[in-house]
C-alpha cells in the first residue's frame, strides 16, 4: 500500500513527521486504521446516532433499530464481506487490495455520521435553506464531520487517513456540479408540502470542494476523471456513477442491512404478513430459481413468519450469509489504479433478489402511512427550528457558534448546528420554543 493513502491532513499541512512504514519499529498500516476506528467510535457524532431514527420512530420500542445499531450492523457485515473476499481465492495482485477489518469497519462506522435528525425528512428541510448556499446532503455532512467538525483536531476534525476518507466518498462531486432545481423555480409555493422539491442531489457540499481534491489527489489525472464522471439527468439532479473499491464494500453492507435487517423489524412489528410476502416476494423468486440465495429464502420463509424471535433471527442470519457469499470482485475495465478499476459486486441474481427485498421494505415500511406522518412531522420540526435560529441567532446559538456565525455570516454554521441535533434534542427544543406549556429556565439545552 502506498504511503500517501495513510496520510492525514494534519500531518500534510502542519509538518507533522511522516512515518516510515518499512521500518519494523515504526507504526504499521493497520495501527493507522485502528486509530481511525477509535476516533470515530469516541466521537460525539457517533454517540448521537443512538438518538437518531433508522426506520421506526424512536420510542416505538427499545427493540427496533436506531441509526447507531444499524451502523454497528453495517460495520459487522462490511468486515464479513472483506473476510469473504480475502479467502475466496483472488489472485495475489487483487487480494492485496482488500481492506483490513479495521479499515472497512472504520468506513462503515462513519458512513452515517452526517445524517440529520429525522433522517431524509430533516435532510430535505435543511436543503431548503441551503440549496442556494452550497447545499445540504447527509453524506456530504459526514465528510464535514470527519474532516472539519470532529473534536480530535481544531482544523481537521477527526483527521482520518486518506484511504478511510476515500472509502467514505460515496458521491465524488460537489453540489453545484450535480444540482438541478428547475422544479423549485417552477413552483413558487413555499409550503411544507413542497419540501420534496428540495430533495438534495447525492454530493458533497460546495464549501468542501477542497476536501474532495485532497482525497483523490494521489490518483492520475485520467483516474480522477473516471472517479468523478457524471451522468446527466435532464429531469432532475445529475448523478455520480463511480466509487472506490472500499466504498463499494461499504455500500453493499449498507444495502444488505437496509434490505434484510429492516425487513426483520417490519416482520417483528407485524407490518407485513406472510400472505403479502408470498405474493410480492416469493412470486418473483422463480425468476432466480436454482440460486443458493433463492433456495435459502424459500427454505426459511416459514421461520420468518413463525412468531418466534429466535426462528426469525435464524432465518434473517442465513439470508445475510447467503448475500455475503455471493459478493465477488469485478473488473470494471477502466482506470489505472486498482482502487478505481475494481469494485465489489453481488452476482446478478443476488443483486436482483436484494432489490426485491429493498423494494418490499420501501413499500410496506418506509411508505407506510404512519411512517410518512412521522417523517412530515420531522420535516416541520427541523424547518421551524432553522427558521427560528436564523432569525434569532444570538439568542439560540451557543456563544462559540454565534461568534462563528457573526464572523462569517454563513448559513453553513446553522446547518452544522441543526444537523448535529438528535431527534430527541430537536423535539425538546421545538417544544420549548413553540409549545406554551413547555420550557423552563432549568432545562439543559
Amino acid at each position: 500500500m502506498e504511503d500517501h493513502w495513510i496520510l492525514r491532513r494534519r500531518e500534510d499541512e502542519e509538518g507533522y513527521p511522516r512515518k516510515t512504514f518499512n521500518d519494523p519499529d515504526s507504526e504499521n498500516y493497520e495501527s493507522q486504521f485502528l486509530r481511525d476506528k477509535a476516533r470515530i467510535i469516541h466521537s460525539s457524532a457517533f454517540r448521537r446516532l443512538q438518538s437518531k431514527t433508522q426506520v421506526f420512530s424512536l420510542g416505538d420500542s427499545d427493540f427496533y433499530r436506531t441509526r447507531l445499531t444499524h451502523t454497528l450492523e453495517v460495520a459487522q457485515i462490511g468486515a464479513s464481506i472483506a473476510s469473504q473476499l480475502r479467502f475466496s481465492g483472488h489472485r495475489d495482485q487483487i487480494s492485496t487490495l482488500i481492506p483490513s477489518n479495521s479499515l472497512i469497519e472504520a468506513i462503515c462506522l462513519a458512513h452515517d455520521l452526517g445524517h440529520p435528525p429525522y433522517g431524509h425528512g430533516g435532510e430535505y428541510s435543511l436543503n431548503k435553506f441551503m440549496y442556494q448556499d452550497g447545499g445540504f446532503e447527509g453524506n456530504g455532512q459526514t465528510l464535514r464531520i470527519v474532516c472539519r467538525l470532529g473534536e480530535f483536531s481544531e482544523q481537521h476534525g477527526l483527521d482520518l487517513t486518506r484511504r478511510t476518507l476515500l472509502g467514505l466518498l460515496k458521491y465524488p462531486a460537489t453540489h453545484s456540479q450535480v444540482a438541478n432545481y428547475d422544479q423549485v423555480q417552477a413552483n413558487h409555493s413555499d409550503t411544507s408540502s413542497k419540501l420534496a422539491l428540495y430533495k438534495p442531489p447525492k454530493c458533497i457540499h460546495d464549501d468542501d470542494a477542497e476536501l474532495l481534491e485532497w482525497i483523490i489527489e494521489p490518483f492520475s489525472e485520467s483516474d480522477r476523471a473516471i472517479l468523478t464522471e457524471l451522468r446527466p439527468n435532464p429531469s432532475g439532479h445529475t448523478k455520480t456513477i463511480r466509487k472506490s473499491f472500499d466504498t463499494s464494500i461499504m455500500e453493499l453492507a449498507d444495502d444488505i442491512a437496509y434490505g434484510v435487517h429492516d425487513l426483520e423489524d417490519a416482520i417483528a412489528m407485524g407490518l407485513v404478513s406472510e400472505k403479502i410476502w408470498e405474493a410480492e416476494v416469493m412470486e418473483q423468486l422463480p425468476n432466480h430459481a436454482g440460486t443458493e440465495l433463492a433456495d435459502i429464502i424459500t427454505r426459511y420463509t416459514e421461520k420468518l413468519f413463525s412468531g418466534s424471535h429466535k426462528q426469525l433471527k435464524h432465518g434473517i442470519s442465513n439470508i445475510v450469509g447467503g448475500l455475503i457469499r455471493d459478493i465477488e470482485i469485478r473488473d470494471l475495465e477502466s482506470g489505472e489504479h486498482e482502487l478505481i478499476r475494481f469494485n465489489a459486486c453481488l452476482t446478478a441474481d443476488s443483486a436482483a433478489i436484494l432489490n426485491i427485498l429493498k423494494n418490499f421494505v420501501f413499500k410496506h415500511v418506509i411508505k407506510q402511512r404512519q411512517n410518512q406522518i412521522l417523517e412530515l412531522k420531522g420535516q416541520m420540526i427541523v424547518e421551524k427550528l432553522f427558521e427560528a435560529i436564523l432569525e434569532n441567532p444570538e439568542r439560540l446559538l451557543k456563544p462559540d457558534e454565534f461568534a462563528s456565525f457573526k464572523a462569517t455570516g454563513s448559513k453553513r454554521i446553522l446547518s452544522d448546528y441543526v444537523s448535529g441535533m438528535t431527534d430527541v434534542y430537536a423535539s425538546r427544543l421545538y417544544s420549548n420554543l413553540f409549545l406554551p406549556q413547555s420550557g423552563s429556565l432549568f432545562d439543559q439545552l
